[in-house]
């Protein structure tokens, strides 16, 4: 089936003043803009649960940022930035983390045209004792390349990056990272590390707020997604449909998938990574469906869920999985996507609100809203350019409520 999406349909005009360079004082003192079904208002973003059915179940991602950044220098004395992407060799994030001595990373190197060869490294001290961390590319690639780090202090890569690396924050604010971007560039409730870039659309709890809605019966359930610098990637393209999408990979729990099952008709996926991993999972039960002993390894394709029928439910697909995952004695699922939601027709499944910031023109993340709330992404961002709300990560909030 051949696909065709004008990339230039998801175009609007973004001063660089209306991109939020640094976040707000109190995380949930964000503004709020509110669709629902055509209609739009705002409010704060502390009072949301003023605008959410009773009862609804909030799914967050729990991915944590890393410190992703290393600023090493050659012999000669070159600068050469260094930006962990993904782990190689150990392929598996829990085990990247904790290795100790050796690790490969897949990452975008700054400065290449001055790393032709040999070592780059950076000193640093442990418990008064001089150590070097060393990398030399051991890949090379067109976008990124495969990057050998070698340390013999007594600590993990994990530890090492947490000393050494710095937070990598959206290339669009235009500026270096700063003390206050290690906190607030997280979630309250982040985990487990392994992302490049923050679900941003959480960075609006407090602690106070999440609170505050569990005693009015609101639910709140976690996925794990790590987000790649992919996210960032503009679509070159006017056809949107050559963009190829990037990589991720995710983690959800049987008891995840039974409380989303008991929740159905009430799910707000908090951020567009949330919505990709719980989409993700519909793709993994007609797998199941399809293929009896399914390749749950393989990762899911860039057009994979479009080619799923209608019919096949979202309750369908989360009854499917907790069956899988009963009889197989699975406590997760884990697995990695390349879906792109966009508008050609795109059918929702299991989300059924959305909770986003604003996203960049001509964006994968865009689309993805279009998807969602068809032409009316017009009327939402000219209602937020026209009252003052903030941009992009560090941005103003929206909750996208559509009946389906």
């Amino acid at each position: 089936m051949e696909r065709h999406i004008d990339i230039n349909e998801y175009d609007y005009n973004l001063d660089d003043e209306r991109i939020a360079k640094f976040p707000l004082a109190e995380r949930s003192s964000s503004k709020l803009l509110v669709y629902d079904n055509g209609t739009i208002s705002e409010n704060h973003f502390r009072n949301i649960a003023d605008y959410l059915p009773q009862g609804a179940m909030l799914v967050f991602n729990n991915t944590r940022v890393v410190r992703a950044r290393i600023i090493m220098h050659k012999a000669s004395g070159a600068r050469i930035e260094v930006f962990c992407l993904e782990p190689h060799n150990p392929a598996d994030y829990e085990h990247a983390f904790a290795i100790r001595g050796e690790a490969e990373w897949r990452c975008i190197v700054g400065n290449l045209k001055k790393w032709k060869e040999g070592e780059v490294g950076i000193d640093f001290e442990l418990e008064g004792s001089k150590q070097t961390l060393r990398a030399e590319i051991v890949e090379r690639g067109e976008r990124n390349h495969i990057v050998r780090f070698r340390w013999s202090a007594e600590c993990s890569f994990g530890e090492l990056l947490e000393m050494l690396g710095r937070i990598p924050i959206p290339p669009y604010l235009n500026r270096d990272s700063e003390e206050i971007d290690n906190t607030r560039y997280q979630t309250v409730y982040a985990k487990y590390e392994g992302s490049v870039a923050a679900p941003t659309a959480g960075l609006h709890f407090t602690p106070d707020l999440i609170a505050a809605m569990r005693s009015r019966g609101f639910g709140f359930e976690e996925v794990t997604l790590h987000v790649g610098a992919g996210t960032f990637l503009p679509v070159k393209d006017d056809d949107a449909a050559q963009h190829p999408m990037h990589t991720e990979h995710f983690t959800v729990t049987k008891t995840t998938i039974k409380r989303l099952l008991d929740n159905a008709d009430r799910i707000v996926a908090v951020g567009t990574t949330s919505v990709r991993t719980m989409e993700s999972l519909t793709a993994l039960a007609w797998r199941i469906r399809q293929e009896g002993k399914p390749q749950l390894e393989r990762t899911i394709g860039q057009w994979e869920l479009y080619d799923i029928p209608a019919e096949f439910t979202g309750c369908e697909a989360l009854e499917t999985l907790l069956n899988y995952m009963e009889c197989n004695a699975l406590d997760s699922l884990k697995a990695a996507t390349r879906i792109m939601i966009t508008p050609l027709g795109y059918h929702f499944r299991i989300v059924r609100y959305i909770v986003t910031n604003f996203h960049q023109p001509k964006s994968t993340l865009l689309l993805l809203v279009g998807a969602y709330v068809g032409n009316d992404w017009h009327k939402i961002y000219e209602y937020a350019l026209g009252h003052d709300f903030r941009f992009l990560s560090y941005g103003d909030s929206s909750l996208l409520k559509v009946d389906r």
